[in-house]
């Protein structure tokens, strides 16, 4: 079984559109995740400050990289089920990156 974070972004994506089809709906709520996702992630890092003081300290870094963890898989499922390759597009994402922190030869 090949375990690839590729293959398992492209079977998630499968898996959710065998579950839940494929339209312009379902489209717009694999997008609207990553919102829900990125809340996730600030909570924890809120719970890491203790910020809320009824609740207290609540989380730890691992929590709030797992959050974010989550954001980053939510997000190339999404590219896949936009009809992208996910590594392409993350490729070519990184490749603008690498331009602007690179200082240039000469």
């Amino acid at each position: 079984m090949d375990e690839s974070i590729w293959n398992t972004v492209r079977a998630s994506r499968g898996w959710l559109d065998a579950a839940n089809g494929t339209g312009q709906t379902e489209l717009t709520c694999r997008i609207l995740k990553l919102t829900e996702e990125a809340g996730e992630a600030a909570g924890a890092w809120i719970g890491l400050l203790g910020q809320n003081p009824r609740k207290g300290v609540t989380h730890s870094r691992e929590d709030v990289a797992a959050e974010l963890a989550d954001v980053a898989f939510t997000a190339l499922v999404a590219i896949e089920s936009l009809g992208l390759d996910a590594r392409t597009v993350l490729d070519g994402c990184a490749a603008k990156v690498r331009a602007r922190v690179q200082p240039s030869p000469g």
